[in-house]
This record gives C-alpha cells, structure tokens and sequence, in this order.
C-alpha cells in the first residue's frame, strides 16, 4: 500500500476482509449467534466506509472505484488499481513524455558541445 491514500482506508479495506472471512468461516463450521452479531454489522460498516471513502478521493480513477464496491477484498483491489494507476505515469499510460535524452554527432567531443 501506498501512503497516498489515507491511513483510515487502508485500515477500513483490511477489516473489510479479515470481518467477512471470520463470518464465512463462522457460518460453515459451528455459526455461533455473538460471532455473527458483531463480524456481520462490522463488516457491513467497514464495506460502506471503503466505497465511501474510495469515492471521496480525487484521484482515484474510476476502475478504483468501481472495484471498491465489490464486497470482502474491493476495498484492497481499489487501493492496489490506485497504486498501479499513480506509478503509470500519472495518466500517461506508463509513457514518458519528457525531454529525450540528447544525441553528440561526435562521440569523442566533450559533454555539453552537442549538436
């Protein structure tokens, strides 16, 4: 993860995941009624917070915030897009449009006295 996005939703997304794994897990093993009474609002809390969230921020594209509406591991998938979008070149898709590096007519001649 990145430290553009804001600590609370790198934090929100993990819960997010780790809340529905416990939850599944409780429903196929023993379905314990407390367990599911504090991972299902958890989860449930932590999800909206992630679309939220993800939405609120300016430069997320818009596949980030598609994906954070995909329940348990969109809120990671949304900060791992972002991730891969902000080191592509910031929009550039991974191109570099700077200034080519400069080409000597004569390889022996020194630095600085190009073309």
């Amino acid at each position: 993860m990145d430290s553009r996005h804001p600590r609370s939703l790198r934090v929100a997304a993990r819960i997010e995941l780790i809340s529905l794994i416990v939850m599944l897990a409780n429903v196929f093993t023993v379905h314990l009624a407390p367990v599911s009474s504090l991972t299902g609002p958890t989860h449930g809390c932590a999800y909206l917070f992630v679309v939220i969230a993800t939405w609120r921020l300016r430069r997320a594209p818009a596949t980030a915030k598609a994906l954070a509406l995909v329940p348990g591991v969109g809120g990671l998938l949304a900060l791992r897009r972002s991730d891969r979008a902000g080191t592509a070149g910031a929009g550039t898709g991974g191109r570099s449009y700077g200034r080519a590096p400069s080409v000597r007519s004569d390889p022996s001649a020194p630095p600085g006295r190009g073309l």
